[in-house]
């Protein structure tokens, strides 16, 4: 009897499973618990906090710089399967990928133009 084509991944995601949980409780029960205050405090590269910022707001500027980094990042992972795979694709997927990058650029011209990517105002 043959053995299922996905057998081998199903025993794969159980063995990470069972890897994942078994290392966080034998963090939560082997880790020294020893508090004190100097490890309760926040750090900011070694130096002294000179206000509490636990009330203070980002402005949404930097959330907005945030996120548009991380979709235009997501956008050019795209690119390497398209590389990889480029001579498969022949002139449609270099013209499908020109179609890609002239939309991408349109987004990144127009949020420039904005002015989405100016720390200050």
């Amino acid at each position: 009897m043959n053995t299922p084509d996905y057998l081998p991944i199903l025993f794969l995601l159980v063995l990470s499973t069972l890897f994942a949980v078994g290392s966080m409780l034998a963090a939560s029960k082997l880790s020294p618990r020893r508090w004190t205050s100097a490890k309760l405090q926040s750090y900011e590269s070694g130096m002294v906090p000179e206000k509490d910022v636990a009330g203070d707001r980002f402005p949404v500027k930097f959330y907005l710089v945030a996120m548009l980094f991380i979709i235009f990042d997501i956008e050019t992972a795209f690119l390497y399967p398209w590389a990889v795979a480029y001579d498969e694709l022949g002139l449609f997927g270099l013209a499908e990928m020109g179609v890609f990058i002239a939309i991408l650029l349109a987004a990144y011209a127009y949020v420039w133009k904005r002015g989405g990517l100016e720390w200050v105002e």
